[in-house]
């Protein structure tokens, strides 16, 4: 048996290609919509993939299970359990194999059983793998989003994500009874999630890449816990907030993504376009990094730095009805190309064009007055509040504000800002703070976008103000 962890290190999301060395056919399983790395992986071991499944409706990526079988005519075998509401729309369409709870199939000598476990989604379901050549039982089970490393899947999404009203308790009741069945599985079976840390998918899942069921049994919160209520407590407390675009991608992946044929490169445009882009009110978005954004932009540009958590803000800030236009990161088009693939993941294809970083500079030297985001320090900052001519908004989590945050701010998590413009303080100037100015700055970028001029950025954040010996205010909010 031929296994392969493939990691995406920006989703925080995991994909696996298992094979068998005696007949080539490999089973791809969870694929995002990059699907050539999956194809690369094959054949750089000598198989061709012959069966493609996942284990649920994703949520934080579309999906590119429906692309890869039709790229490589192979099977695609989807979920048939969770209810009228909760079945892939498209299955008909593209001839897949539907699956139930107690379901096998065979990919050469490897045995894939299915275990349906229902909570994070109604449709989860599992792979028990079994190398049928040289053993009788299972030796893992592919646990989707089902149960991570130190953590399990969040059972609140489809009520959060998805709007559907009052689904969370149900999902919880269902994801205990889940875990109950999970418990009778043999301690030696190795777990393999479709998760890490980093993902909204759960609240506190590991780096570390794989488990074993007897370790999560021991050393797993959600095991811990014997009864029904005060799990569902635990469970939905405390959950991080979802990013927007997630119900967007309930919808796709379950109406049927569309086929890509690959991540194509918008046109680029003259520095000057970007310019007349900016005058007609389109949306463009500033993939440079923060300090050069704040260095010099041009005025209603949005920065959404280029990095590991670009496709997460990029989901929670650009709106997927209309087109937009991207100033590109770095000098070389490998970053253009990589942007464009990470868009492409979230299911943001709509860019109509491009500028590189020169449109900056070739707009000054027109002409053009850029603006820029003004940085206050730690105690400046502090001087200010005490004489009380600054307003203070903190865009981190709900969970980091909890844990410290500064007196007298106010929290507005940055993906909610743009819907909640009415609840900040017009008379007086705005300290933006997160915890090291990168989405302050994304913020500041947002405020300068709508209107507001009286925008700075408190450089370094909430740690440079720890490490300056400041205050740091800990408690709970609604």
């Amino acid at each position: 048996m031929i296994f392969q962890r493939l990691y995406d290190d920006k989703l925080a999301q995991t994909s696996y290609l298992i094979g068998c060395a005696a007949t080539g056919d490999a089973l791809v399983v969870d694929p995002n919509r990059d699907i050539d790395q999956y194809l690369r992986a094959a054949e750089a071991e000598g198989l061709r993939v012959s069966a493609v499944t996942e284990t649920h409706i994703h949520a934080d990526f579309v999906s590119g299970a429906r692309e890869l079988a039709h790229r490589v005519d192979a099977r695609l075998l989807l979920s048939a359990e969770g209810g009228e509401d909760w079945q892939y729309a498209f299955a008909a369409g593209a001839g897949a194999t539907l699956l139930r709870h107690g379901d096998h199939f065979l990919v050469g000598n490897i045995r894939f059983d299915v275990m349906h476990t229902p909570g994070h989604t109604p449709e989860h379901i599992c792979f028990l793998v079994t190398n049928t050549a040289g053993a009788t039982g299972p030796m893992g089970i592919l646990s989707g989003d089902f149960v991570f490393v130190g953590d399990v899947g969040r059972p609140d999404l489809l009520e959060k994500a998805a709007h559907v009203a009052g689904a969370s308790e149900g999902a919880a009741r269902e994801l205990f009874r889940s875990l109950r069945a999970f418990t009778t599985l043999p301690d030696h079976l190795q777990v393999w999630p479709a998760h890490g840390a980093g993902s909204a998918c759960g609240k506190g899942m590991s780096a570390v890449p794989q488990s074993t069921v007897g370790y999560e049994r021991l050393f797993n919160w959600a095991f811990a816990v014997t009864e029904e209520d005060d799990f569902l407590a635990l469970v939905l407390a405390d959950q991080p907030e979802p990013p927007k675009y997630f119900g967007q991608m309930k919808q796709v992946n379950r109406a049927g993504p569309s086929i890509l044929s690959g991540f194509k490169r918008p046109p680029r445009l003259d520095d000057a376009r970007i310019v007349e882009l900016i005058r007609e009110g389109a949306l463009i978005i500033d993939a440079r990094s923060k300090q050069e954004f704040s260095e010099g932009h041009h005025p209603g540009t949005i920065n959404i730095p280029f990095g590991r958590s670009f496709p997460t803000w990029a989901g929670w800030l650009v709106p997927y009805d209309r087109e937009f236009y991207l100033i590109a990161p770095g000098t070389h088009e490998h970053a253009l190309d990589a942007a464009v693939r990470d868009l492409a993941l979230i299911g943001l294809e709509r860019i109509a064009g491009y500028a590189g970083a020169s449109a900056i500079s070739s707009a000054e030297a027109s002409g053009v007055e850029l603006e820029r985001i003004d940085q206050i320090d730690c105690r400046e900052l502090a001087r200010r509040l005490e004489i009380g001519d600054v307003a203070v908004i903190d865009v981190r989590a709900t969970a980091e504000w909890k844990a410290g945050h500064l007196p007298d701010a106010a929290h507005i998590h940055l993906g909610y800002l743009r819907d909640r413009l009415e609840e900040i303080p017009s008379d007086r100037p705005l300290v933006l703070q997160c915890r090291t100015g990168g989405r302050s700055t994304i913020a500041a970028s947002l405020l300068r976008a709508s209107g507001r001029r009286d925008v700075l950025n408190l450089t370094g954040g909430i740690v440079a103000w720890g490490e300056a010996g400041l205050p740091v205010v800990a408690d709970e909010i609604a």
